[in-house]
């Protein structure tokens, strides 16, 4: 009689039965972006005071601070990888200045992108199909 009700029904199934999956694929993407971050604060960080003493930054406000702390440069991974918000306003001028930090923002790009995220979504797709 209601069949979008019965839908529904099924999809919140789905959705408790894979909650476990759902909880350490997010625990494996943080652990991830936290190896990236650290990666990042030693690595990109003294290249981006570099850059800040020489004036790049005049138009990005977080930009001098985005991988001052493990914290921030979970964030800035987060924001900027994961949720594809002005990711070139980093990486643009730091490449463009440090052709080797290429090497940190392709890889994080790569691994997270597309190794991580199609890897939880194809263990999702799995633990929903059984």
């Amino acid at each position: 009689k209601f069949a979008q009700v019965r839908e529904l029904k099924r999809l919140l199934q789905m959705t408790a039965n894979c909650f476990r999956t759902l909880f350490w694929s997010f625990i494996y993407l943080f652990f991830v972006t936290t190896v990236w971050a650290l990666i990042g604060v030693e690595i990109v960080h003294p290249l981006v005071q570099q850059l800040d003493a020489a004036g790049a930054w005049e138009d990005c406000a977080d930009c001098p601070h985005a991988y001052s702390s493990v914290m921030r440069a979970n964030l800035t991974m987060v924001r900027t990888i994961i949720a594809g918000d002005s990711w070139g306003a980093m990486a643009i001028p730091l490449i463009s200045a440090f052709p080797a930090s290429a090497v940190f923002f392709i890889g994080s790009l790569m691994t997270l992108t597309y190794g991580v995220l199609n890897l939880i979504i194809a263990v999702i797709v799995d633990a929903c199909a059984e």
